[in-house]
């Protein structure tokens, strides 16, 4: 079984809020649109001209965690930021009961195809690299190309001894859900504030994801954790055409080396051998605000082929 600590970080990342580059959201500022797009489950900000990308955010996170990218890209393409209701901010609305990641990877497809897109550019961090995962597999004729952002296929591995199972790891996952949605606010707060130290370690873009996390909806939340615990998506990736790059750093334990990491990242994507994988280091979870450089080089190398 990975070592504890690993299950408890990945457990602590998904209560990690989205920030601005500046650790602070402002969704006003940027002069975005909301598409004309009626959904109980998500909603959409427009800016920019040019070929399509859409940003998807990770559990409990904000599309501001994507504004560095957006003025990097500097109105050369046409952004949709994904905002998940229920996630900063925004009223639960459908997402208040019952699975989050897959619906809204269904409604990011009517999106695409009501909104008349042609194969956009899709990049997820964390959770969104799961529906962006589930996007281009389910619906392969829509994505023209896909990043992911420091997230594997299955994570319920991570829960369990070699050769767990999406049905064997369900107990697990009952588990925490349990003591994610019950447990009093102010300590699921705290849990969720001491995290934002390991999974960003630039010290200026913390403060901003505590404001994310105590407006997201705790039960919303829960529920999408353990979505994520319990969904294999290894036997779909097979099915996925486009081009795919994963950008992923290396696990938050002292005993988990760079090898071991990229060796987990190699069998979990072994389903998909056209996907290229790339680690970067010196980084946390959230390598679009650690290593920004980094980040924004591979994502014009990404868009630009």
């Amino acid at each position: 079984m990975i070592h504890t600590a690993i299950a408890a970080a990945l457990l602590l990342a998904a209560a990690q809020p989205a920030l601005a580059q500046d650790g602070h959201v402002n969704h006003a500022a940027h002069g975005h649109q909301h598409a004309a797009f009626a959904s109980d489950r998500i909603h959409v900000a427009v800016e920019g001209q040019g070929p399509d990308v859409i940003f998807i955010p990770g559990l409990s996170s904000s599309p501001a965690v994507w504004q560095g990218a957006v003025d990097h890209l500097n109105g050369a393409y046409r952004v949709h930021r994904i905002h998940v209701q229920g996630f900063a901010g925004a009223p639960a609305e459908g997402n208040a009961t019952g699975p989050v990641a897959a619906p809204v990877a269904e409604e990011i497809a009517r999106y695409i195809r009501e909104q008349g897109l042609t194969k956009p550019a899709v990049v997820g961090h964390s959770m969104g690299g799961t529906m962006g995962m589930m996007l281009a597999a389910r619906h392969s004729d829509l994505v023209g190309k896909l990043m992911v952002v420091d997230m594997i296929p299955f994570m319920g591995a991570m829960f369990g001894p070699p050769g767990t199972t999406a049905e064997s790891v369900v107990p697990v996952a009952d588990q925490v859900v349990t003591a994610q949605s019950t447990s009093p606010r102010e300590q699921y707060l705290t849990q969720a504030r001491a995290a934002v130290t390991g999974m960003i370690r630039t010290e200026a873009a913390r403060p901003g994801p505590l404001n994310d996390v105590e407006t997201s909806d705790q039960q919303v939340s829960a529920a999408a954790f353990r979505e994520l615990i319990v969904t294999d998506l290894r036997p779909e990736l097979s099915r996925i055409t486009a081009p795919v790059e994963v950008l992923y750093v290396k696990f938050n334990d002292p005993r988990m080396t760079d090898a071991i990491t990229d060796a987990i990242y190699q069998m979990s994507f072994a389903t998909l051998p056209g996907a290229k994988l790339k680690r970067i280091d010196d980084s946390a979870h959230f390598i679009m605000l650690d290593q920004p450089a980094a980040f924004y080089g591979d994502l014009d190398a990404f868009l630009a082929k």
